[in-house]
Parts: structure tokens; sequence; C-alpha cells
């Protein structure tokens, strides 16, 4: 795996993450037009699980094996997200309401594990992408370029739901710029630690690591579109999920044609 490229990956989706937290920390954001980019990622996510992850898991792994390491991957989330806190603060934006932001204090700690947990696995799932296509597998090069694709795009909505969170929770916007850069600095430390451990796997075990990342992808899609349909802006919902869905099936389509 060459490290200067998976650098850049990861360098790109630190900086817009950053970016989108010190948007929000300066203008906030409407709940109506974070639901959009929120739906937007999720659906990029799915995406790439579909399109990309399962056909690569598939062709190197028994049914069972993917299924287990999927179920590895949602669960992990889902008990970070139930025993800890939210992994994903844009996922989770609707859950965070006046009450919550009154005792920020008592819930800035836990909630900064829980997000870093999320960053790195992000870092690890872009390293994987690169290990692949650098292993050779048939759908590597694909695989690589989507979750980059999947990565960046939902960094900037979780960005900016951190940066107006933390700024709602009456922090100064150079406290929140510095927050939403620490937490996401792990998504490097992922990116350090994937480099570090993945080249050094086999290719059955790295497809594994692969659905696992797909699973926690399946994760933070339903709990983002599905939290937000039964409460909030379904047309829209659905719209941009199904347009960053969409986008990644297209996207993949044409990986594999060229």
């Amino acid at each position: 795996m060459t490290p200067n490229v998976l650098a850049v990956y990861v360098g790109l989706a630190f900086a817009l993450a950053v970016l989108g937290g010190a948007f929000g920390a300066s203008v906030g954001t409407s709940h109506k037009r974070l639901c959009a980019l929120i739906s937007l990622g999720a659906g990029t996510l799915l995406g790439v699980t579909v399109f990309a992850i399962l056909p690569e898991c598939f062709a190197g792994l028994a049914w069972w094996e993917v299924v287990l390491a999927l179920a590895s991957g949602y669960v992990l989330f889902a008990l970070v997200s139930k025993y800890v806190y939210h992994v994903c603060p844009a996922c989770a934006a609707s859950h965070f309401d006046e009450a919550t932001t009154h005792r920020f204090s008592e819930i800035a700690s836990v909630m900064m594990v829980a997000l870093a947990i999320h960053c790195t696995a992000d870092g690890i799932a872009i390293a994987a992408g690169r290990e692949a296509q650098f292993a050779n597998l048939a759908g590597g090069r694909v695989l690589d370029l989507a979750l980059v694709l999947a990565s960046c795009v939902h960094k900037v909505p979780e960005g900016l739901a951190l940066g107006a969170l933390l700024l709602g929770a009456g922090l100064t916007r150079g406290g929140v710029i510095v927050r939403v850069a620490a937490v996401e600095a792990t998504t490097l430390l992922g990116g350090v630690v994937g480099w570090f451990c993945l080249q050094r796997i086999s290719i059955g075990w790295l497809d594994a690591v692969v659905a696992h990342v797909g699973g926690g992808f399946i994760f933070l899609a339903a709990h983002a579109v599905l939290g937000e349909i039964l409460k909030h802006h379904k047309a829209l919902v659905m719209s941009s999920f199904g347009l960053g869905f969409g986008t990644v099936g297209i996207v993949t389509l044409l990986l594999r044609l060229h």
C-alpha cells in the first residue's frame, strides 16, 4: 500500500469534516438542510456497501462469512450508540435537543469517545479500500474509490452537525473548531492503523475487514434515514437518500466499465 495516496485520501476526509465543522460553527444550520445532507451521506454509505463492498466480499468469502462480518460491524456501532453515545452527530442530529445542549458538560467526554471510534473506523475503511486496490483484488479499484467518495460525502454533514451542535451547547466558535478537529483527527489515526495492519493480513481477512466496514455503513444509513423518516421531511429524506445511493451506483458502474 502506498502511503502517499492514502495520506491524501484520509487528509481530504479530515479536511472536509473540519470545514463542515467550521461552517456549522459560523452560521449554524437549519434542521431541514441538515436532514438533506444527512440523507445524502447515508445514501452514499449504503450505495458503497451494495455496489462495491458486497460484490467484492461475496467473490472472496463464503456467504456466511460475509454475513458474520457485516453483523460484527453493525453490532459494534449499535453497542457504542446504545451504551456510550451516538457514533455520528449527523446521523443522530434529531436526538440532540435543547435539554441535551444545556447539559453538554456532562456528556462531552462520552460523545467524543463515541465519535472517535466512528472516525477511526472511517480511516480504517479508507485504508482497507486502498489496500484492496494494492492487493489487486477483482473489484479493488472500484472499492477504493467508492469508499473514498462515501467517506468524504459523509464527512461534510458530520462536521457540519457536530459544529452546529457544539455551538448550540454554548462553546465559542474557536472552541468548536478545535474540538471538531480533535475528534476528526482520529480519522487520520485510523488511516495510520490501517496502513500498518492491513498490508500484513491475508486477502481473506482483508475481505472480512471490508465487510465489517460495510456492516457499520448499514447501521449508519439505517439509523440516519429511519430516524428522520419517522419524524421529519419524509420526501426530502427519501429524495436525498436516493440521490446519494444512485450516484454511487452510477459511479461504480462507470468504474467497472473502464
